[in-house]
């Protein structure tokens, strides 16, 4: 029995096919490229393959300010800074942030719980919004944000699409050596509106 069992475990591994991320309960497999929700809707996540499956060591959680409070949080087109001040993780460096093979799927981790507390936080019913708003990273994973409720708020649409613009470029100029990892992190949390001008020389779309 325990030679099959194994036999069919390495059956699974081998038999993944190209490009998935998880090998569900239930034997499907995943293609997400991040680890909340994944097989939501077959059990659960039986295995973690490939990228997913090896995190970094991301450190310890870095406020950029305090949090000093969890509730009546200002609804708008930028946190709330007293409800979500932004923060990062200390081991995600600009080395490890720019070495190759690098993904946000292996340290991205919100799960649905801490979603809907950030939409209860600033006076949302908790729930699924679709595309007209997402709980948005304030600093970005790529810029080595924190998954932390602290770096988290409800972003709309169409922000969170011009945002994402920002956010890859910030990533380029820093593992290019343009700009310093601190300086984006902080930029980027202070008003990313106003970073997006400076990068693009243009006014976003909030």
């Amino acid at each position: 029995m325990r030679l099959g069992a194994l036999a069919v475990a390495l059956l699974f591994v081998v038999a993944a096919p190209p490009g998935a991320t998880a090998r569900c309960t239930d034997g499907t497999y995943s293609f997400s490229q991040h680890r909340s929700g994944t097989c939501s809707h077959h059990g659960g996540v039986a295995q973690w393959l490939g990228r997913a499956a090896s995190a970094p060591a991301s450190g310890h959680v870095v406020l950029l300010a305090p949090r000093t409070r969890a509730r009546d949080c200002r609804l708008g087109a930028l946190p709330d800074r007293a409800c979500s001040p932004g923060a990062t993780m200390s081991g995600l460096t600009q080395a490890v942030l720019c070495a190759p093979g690098f993904s946000t799927a292996s340290i991205r981790n919100v799960p649905e719980s801490e979603k809907h507390r950030v939409e209860v936080e600033y006076g949302l019913a908790p729930g699924a919004y679709g595309s007209r708003l997402e709980i948005d990273h304030i600093v970005p994973l790529e810029l080595g944000g924190s998954n932390d409720i602290a770096n988290l708020f409800p972003e709309r649409a169409p922000g969170f699409h011009t945002k994402d613009r920002l956010e890859n470029a910030l990533h380029g100029f820093v593992c290019s050596g343009r700009m310093r990892l601190g300086v984006a992190q902080r930029g980027i949390a202070s008003s990313w509106p106003a970073l997006f001008r400076r990068v693009f020389g243009s006014t976003p779309t909030v």
